[in-house]
């Protein structure tokens, strides 16, 4: 996986930056002038029918600059005014002759424009249970008509910057979710950064000590099979002389058939081309080897290209072969697929993180008998594959398996794991524009599905 490390300044400049942004951010009571009821200029909206009352608090607020007033006795024009001037404060008369007020009331309760604006319902009667209703109905102060000029002067100054310092705090509070959002995102990108450069290491050692493995190992086993095939020859010339001497000179001496006796001679013709036999496939397994684990590693594919991702799957489970015969069998129900476009050695360190987990889970039941991997390969589209891993281990816990994915969650002992692989893999299958999705299970077993194109986009 190419990894641009150059993205952390970047990241680290987005936090500063997020910082910096959330300092800014003030709560409205922090500011002196806040509570100042002059600073901020009033939109009253007086919904009444009787006129007389709009022309007399339109007179009692004629001097206050800071006051607009707008008049409406026509309540089924309510809803529409109020969305149109936004008033920062609304009064509202109980009793109307086309709409009553409470149901205005729900109505501009309900609606998103003006849920929040601070509503006075106004009455020619003190009566309690008229005052109840209008609180029940989301009404914020009730006023009987008309107040002293002082009161309701006071009182559209008071609501008014209520509301205004709800909006600013509901405004500082959206900032600062947004904020912490945005930190939370970059601090995700920094847990993955850190992980692929974690990985990126690894994987990188895990190279020089395979291409330095195959190195070594091909020397001497290139030696050992370039001989085996002369020293075949020589040994089966050697016999036919034997053979042929045994021929000719059936009477030997005493001295040879001692010797003959002593060496076991015929056992010595029948098992030596055994011998050799078992070399040859001894030097070969290790070349099968050699090649698995410059397969799996692909030091000299770095790009991408068309691979059968079967070859991949077998020298990933050839490396696993001294774990999978403590009693795991593998089932293969491989599909007829085409040549994957992709980076191999990325698939193979995901096929590799996947396995090794199924390894581990199956391992820790030592009750389980029958403890089995079924490796499944199919073409799903006309430009998409499938490969899905499953194991009957003990599964997953629900609670859980939202986190699985995420880096440096392990369920595993301290020391175990790095809570790395199953995050690496995650990224590579998104490198390569797919998805990878877990099912599971508890005491039913697990299953990772990888879906990736056929063909990747450039």
């Amino acid at each position: 996986m190419r990894l641009q490390t150059q993205a952390i300044p970047q990241i680290v400049g987005k936090i500063k930056h997020s910082l910096r942004n959330l300092r800014l951010i003030r709560t409205p009571t922090s500011d002196s002038k806040s509570l100042d009821f002059n600073t901020d200029p009033v939109t009253l909206l007086l919904i009444d029918d009787q006129i007389i009352i709009g022309e007399a608090v339109s007179r009692i607020l004629a001097n206050e600059a800071d006051i607009a007033v707008h008049y409406l006795n026509d309540p089924t024009q309510a809803i529409q005014k109020a969305i149109s001037i936004k008033p920062t404060v609304i009064f509202l008369d109980m009793v109307m002759p086309e709409i009553d007020g409470l149901m205005l009331l729900r109505w501009f309760r309900s609606h998103p424009v003006t849920h929040d604006i601070p509503i006075v319902m106004l009455s020619g009667k003190e009566e309690p249970k008229l005052k109840a209703d209008a609180f029940a109905e989301g009404a914020n102060d009730y006023l009987i008509k008309l107040p002293d000029a002082v009161e309701l002067i006071a009182r559209i100054r008071y609501h008014s910057k209520a509301y205004s310092n709800l909006k600013t705090l509901t405004l500082t509070t959206n900032k600062a979710q947004q904020q912490a959002r945005q930190l939370e995102n970059t601090l995700q990108e920094l847990q993955n950064t850190q992980a692929q450069l974690i990985q990126t290491a690894k994987m990188s050692s895990l190279g020089r000590m395979v291409a330095g493995l195959a190195h070594e190992l091909n020397n001497p086993i290139n030696f050992i099979q370039g001989n085996l095939s002369p020293l075949n020859s020589y040994v089966q010339s050697l016999l036919n002389l034997i053979e042929l001497y045994q021929q000719e000179y059936p009477d030997s001496t005493l001295a040879i058939q001692d010797k003959t006796t002593e060496i076991n001679l015929d056992f010595i013709i029948d098992d030596l081309p055994r011998i050799l036999s078992s070399m040859k496939i001894g030097s070969d397994r290790i070349r099968e080897i050699v090649l698995s684990l410059r397969n799996f590693s692909r030091l000299d594919q770095a790009e991408k290209k068309a691979v059968n991702i079967h070859e991949g799957i077998e020298s990933t489970l050839l490396i696993l072969s001294h774990r999978l015969k403590q009693g795991i069998e593998i089932n293969r129900q491989y599909g007829d697929l085409p040549l994957i476009e992709c980076y191999p050695a990325q698939l193979n360190q995901v096929f590799m993180n996947i396995l090794s987990n199924a390894i581990d889970a199956l391992l820790e039941q030592k009750a389980q008998t029958q403890k089995q991997i079924i490796i499944q390969t199919e073409t799903i589209s006309f430009h998409q594959v499938r490969v899905a891993i499953r194991d009957n281990g003990p599964g997953i816990a629900s609670e859980i398996q939202s986190k699985i994915f995420d880096p440096f969650f392990t369920t595993k002992a301290v020391n175990k794991g790095t809570g790395l692989g199953l995050a690496i893999s995650y990224q590579i299958i998104e490198n390569h524009h797919g998805n990878i999705h877990l099912t599971s299970r508890t005491e039913s077993g697990t299953e990772f599905a990888i879906e990736i194109p056929i063909a990747l986009a450039s």
